[in-house]
């Protein structure tokens, strides 16, 4: 991967784990890549689709992410690549800038700093999940909007990915269950992507909307939205 450049000192990582228990390792790696299969389980996707491939192990995407209301919604634009580790999987991303994706009227283009999932077999049978993110949301965030989103949001949406797995064989079964591109690079059939073509997206050069005004009796995170 690229290096990233140092980041702003107020934005810290949120690191997590979880047990899955009776979730292979090799099913959760599926999960975490399957936008398909994230449309159905991810209440908090407005919308999401790969964008091209760079090679066989690393493509960009976007994501539009719900936010709790009245808080504006979110995008990002990342490019991602990922690894086998033998029995473990590790997929990364952080934010780039594509010419063809500009930030969008309706949403606030968020900073993907450097987001990561590690993926390690409990034998054959289960699997612990690590998470580390950190993000820049943009936006003049009152303090106690992150500080939700670090202790309730983060968490519960670790839960639904473990939830996930245990329900993903059984949906893969009725939706193409031969295609995983991010497995067999040759059913990748997206169009190629240039790294001439990409820059990384630095924060500062994204508009700020001010959200310091919210109070926080007037935000409600239902458990669609956590």
């Amino acid at each position: 991967l690229a290096s990233l450049t140092a980041s702003p000192p107020s934005i810290l990582p949120l690191q997590l784990r979880i047990a899955c228990k009776d979730v292979p390792a090799a099913t959760l790696y599926d999960v975490l890549h399957d936008t398909h299969y994230r449309k159905k389980w991810d209440s908090n996707v407005i919308e999401t689709y790969d964008i091209g491939r760079l090679t066989a192990n690393a493509d960009v995407g976007y994501y539009a992410w719900k936010c709790p209301s009245p808080l504006k919604n979110r995008d990002f634009v990342t490019l991602r690549s990922w690894l086998p580790l033998g029995n473990d999987y590790m997929i990364i991303n952080y934010s780039v800038k594509h010419p063809k994706y500009p930030p969008r009227k309706d949403f606030v283009r968020a900073v993907s700093l450097q987001t990561g999932y590690l993926v390690k077999a409990n034998g054959p049978h289960g699997c612990t999940l690590y998470y580390l993110t950190q993000v820049d949301p943009r936006g003049s965030l009152p303090k106690w909007v992150v500080n939700k989103m670090s202790q309730f949001v983060a968490p519960k949406a670790m839960k639904k990915i473990y939830k996930a797995g245990l329900k993903y064989l059984e949906w893969k079964q009725k939706h193409e269950p031969g295609f995983k591109p991010w497995v067999y690079p040759e059913q990748n059939t997206l169009p190629s992507i240039s790294l001439a073509e990409l820059s990384l997206q630095h924060a500062d050069s994204l508009e700020n909307i001010d959200e310091s005004g919210l109070a926080e009796d007037r935000t409600h995170i239902s458990d669609d939205e956590a």
